[in-house]
């Protein structure tokens, strides 16, 4: 299929969601069943766990401990973004455990093996379950512990925190990577790459629900350091978004700017290097962190 046409197809059929599904939350999820593959496929140890939200809801994580001989750092809480499952979201944390970081991941209520169908707030409670059951693990207890959120699982952490702060003061760090600042600017973005929808972008775009959006809340967020990735090139959550809630973001925080598609930041090494010197030292980064750059340690002290 041509791009221009593959375009206009998916403006069109965004369009008709829009219309047919105004203020519904569903716009925001896109989940798909089952699990195409297992960590194992990437080599990787692992385990299946079962959660359970407040609500009954039984959903299924990955638990990747840190590699064999590897002293133990930290564990990461992985959200992942608003489409597929598991499995299609392992590129943003497979690398964690070789650097001595356990990682939950875990698939919210209609997302590959997990029960139920998404929606809002209802899938807050799947992040509350995930911190629920890390509170149980002993291996978790007296290491660092941080946030990975990426795309909508940012935007949903952010909320999430918000609403729990004893949640957010159990956090070393948080990492955000091409979090939307606002549901409803997001979905008038893609409206405005079809000259089909491009007219009826302002009007379409009020039907995408934005109260829970990522920039209502982030400025409650006080004492974690942050960590902004964002794509220059993002074609689907646009820079401003990035700059918009790291600008509105309590400090310590820093807005690292990238480059390549959608959430596909941890694909290069060189970001994936920014990540692991943050956590290291989290309260000496600051500021807006241009391509590459070294991150801001201090000076070593004269000997």
């Amino acid at each position: 299929m041509k791009p221009t046409i593959r375009t206009f197809c998916r403006a069109l059929g965004v369009a008709c969601l829009l219309v047919a599904l105004g203020g519904c939350s569903s716009l925001l999820f896109y989940p798909e069943r089952g699990l195409p593959f297992t960590p194992e496929k990437a080599k990787l140890a692992y385990r299946d766990v079962e959660l359970r939200s407040a609500d009954g809801t039984r959903l299924h994580g990955w638990w990747l401990p840190a590699k064999e001989g590897v002293a133990v750092k930290g564990t990461v809480l992985h959200l992942h973004g608003n489409g597929g499952n598991l499995a299609w979201h392992l590129g943003g944390s497979w690398w964690l455990p070789e650097q001595g970081y356990q990682v939950l991941m875990v698939d919210y209520r209609g997302y590959g093996l997990s029960a139920g169908e998404p929606s809002l707030p209802a899938v807050y409670q799947d992040v509350d379950a995930a911190f629920a059951w890390l509170d149980q693990q002993p291996e978790v207890q007296g290491k660092p512990l941080v946030l990975l959120g990426q795309s909508l699982g940012g935007a949903l952490a952010v909320h999430y925190l918000a609403q729990h702060p004893a949640q957010l003061g159990r956090l070393q760090a948080l990492v955000f990577d091409g979090v939307p600042a606002s549901y409803r600017k997001v979905g008038q973005f893609a409206l405005s790459t079809s000259w089909l929808t491009w007219p009826f972008q302002v009007p379409l775009s009020w039907l995408v629900p934005d109260g829970d959006s990522a920039i209502r809340s982030i400025g409650t967020l006080q004492g974690p350091p942050k960590l902004f990735f964002h794509s220059i090139d993002d074609p689907i959550v646009p820079l401003e978004n990035g700059i918009s809630l790291y600008q509105a973001a309590p400090p310590p925080r820093v807005l690292q700017l990238t480059r390549g598609g959608h959430v596909q930041t941890f694909a290069d090494k060189t970001w994936r290097q920014v990540m692991l010197r943050f956590l290291d030292d989290p309260t000496h980064f600051n500021g807006l962190r241009r391509l590459a750059e070294v991150p801001n340690y201090p000076e070593p002290a004269d000997e």
